[in-house]
């Protein structure tokens, strides 16, 4: 039997201080709030005496960090259990399945005999018990959703190598309860961390050498902490040091404040990048959605963030084929790419969650094949214009953040600019973490060509 709330009572929590040095190897999926929750689970398990390997096959302890925002993300992690039962074969092996998918399929998990422990996305301060209790013969299962955690208090440890970006994550669940999402259900209600406390992980990456921090939240424009709001957040992590950039993900349209585009403009380490997830352009779609604004209303927000920057680059997400979707409703969303003129997009086909409002409330009734064939024409659209978008930007000069090699040659050296493109040039001087001046001679769809100025 697995238990629910606690370990068995006769569990030995000596058994905690026995994981000196068994090593536990974690395989991460989704989105960069999954990144940022796996520095803390490593974090916590490093206190409790595990070590982090790159190495399934020497791991004592093998478990994924899991996503639910779409069917076929489920579908390979499933494929991924299959594999890591097979390091079983060798050693004892404790295999847990921690995250969204967790919450989501909960006791199904173990229904199997395959994995030992299931944790949701507010049970990691108790993954030492679990895991000590599966060692003990005991699955263990703690899905339970919290409306206060948000593991401020834990020091993350930063899975990036070159020490060059870090994932600050400032709240926590999300209260919009859009139709076709699983967040609300996986990741709870809607919490803010201390902005003390966010400034103090700030600090400390600036401290240690980082160049970037990454603010994080399902929609980080309804922070609010004892009446501290985004916009102010924004300008105090800004400020810990001119020298570092700061980004945030994810805007939502209808909550993103002339506040927060107003802070940006006035400090220049801000990335002027904002990601504004439009999902459909037919205001019937949005509707059914549960988006709360209009396409009128993104069109505005779009053109305020113009007006306050210009230089901002603009990235979106959007689902073709969501239920009872019409070709006219599909020709709006296009319609919507060619006005705003996205610098890129996440596009993809609607992928019915179970649980979700529009789960149980409307049919999922737009055929695969039309959903695959507009997917494909939003994808064509977004290319056309993620090129023009590259062409324009060919003359100037930007400041990069040094990544590291390119992957496809590497004589060259790649990194961002604060728009988030991605620039290559050759370079043998510079390293990662480095800021350099480049300019643009020439692009594709997808990256900036340059040469150092």
């Amino acid at each position: 039997m697995y238990n629910f709330l606690h370990v068995p009572k006769d569990t030995n929590f000596l058994a905690i201080f026995a994981n000196v040095n068994k090593k536990v190897y974690i395989e991460t999926y989704g989105c960069q709030m999954n990144v940022a929750d796996t520095e803390v689970v490593f974090s916590i398990l490093g206190k409790a005496g595990y070590v982090r390997t790159e190495a399934i096959e020497e791991a004592d302890v093998i478990m994924a960090n899991t996503c639910s925002i779409r069917d076929n993300a489920e579908q390979r992690i499933l494929g991924r259990i299959d594999r890591f039962v097979v390091e079983r074969r060798t050693r004892p092996v404790i295999i847990g399945i921690i995250g969204c998918m967790a919450e989501r399929l909960k006791e199904d998990l173990l229904s199997g005999g395959k994995v030992d422990v299931v944790a949701g996305p507010d049970a990691y301060r108790r993954l030492p018990e679990l895991l000590a209790a599966a060692a003990e013969g005991h699955p263990q299962i703690d899905v339970i959703l919290s409306r206060e955690e948000t593991y401020a208090d834990i020091s993350p440890v930063r899975l990036d190598r070159n020490g060059v970006s870090a994932f600050i994550s400032i709240m926590r669940g999300c209260n919009n309860v859009c139709s076709y999402c699983v967040v609300p259900y996986t990741r709870g209600v809607e919490r803010s961390r201390d902005a003390r406390s966010i400034v103090r992980e700030a600090c400390d990456c600036a401290q240690k050498g980082y160049k970037e921090v990454t603010l994080l939240g399902q929609n980080v424009d309804s922070y609010n902490f004892e009446g501290t709001t985004f916009a102010q957040l924004l300008g105090m992590v800004a400020q810990v040091s001119p020298s570092m950039r700061v980004r945030f993900s994810t805007s939502n349209p209808q909550d993103i404040s002339d506040e927060v585009l107003l802070t940006m403009a006035a400090f220049p380490n801000i990335c002027r990048h904002i990601h504004l997830p439009v999902q459909s352009g037919s205001d019937r779609i949005l509707e059914k959605m549960r988006r709360r604004y209009t396409a009128a209303w993104y069109l505005e927000r779009v053109a305020r963030i113009r007006e306050i920057m210009p230089d901002c680059a603009i990235t979106t997400d959007v689902i073709a084929g969501f239920c009872s979707e019409t070709e006219e409703d599909h020709r709006m969303t296009l319609d919507l790419f060619e006005t705003v003129g996205f610098d890129a997009a996440f596009m993809f086909y609607y992928s019915e969650r179970p649980g979700t409002l529009a789960a149980r409330k409307y049919p999922d009734d737009v055929p695969i094949e039309v959903k695959t064939r507009r997917l494909n024409e939003i994808i064509d659209l977004q290319n056309r214009l993620s090129l023009e978008s590259n062409k324009r930007d060919i003359g100037k000069e930007l400041e990069v953040l040094v990544e590291g090699p390119s992957k496809r040659n590497p004589s060259e050296l790649c990194g961002r600019a604060g728009s988030s493109k991605m620039c290559v040039w050759a370079d043998s001087a510079h390293k990662a973490g480095d800021y350099v001046r480049v300019r643009v001679k020439d692009c594709t769809q997808a990256t900036l060509l340059c040469e150092l100025v």
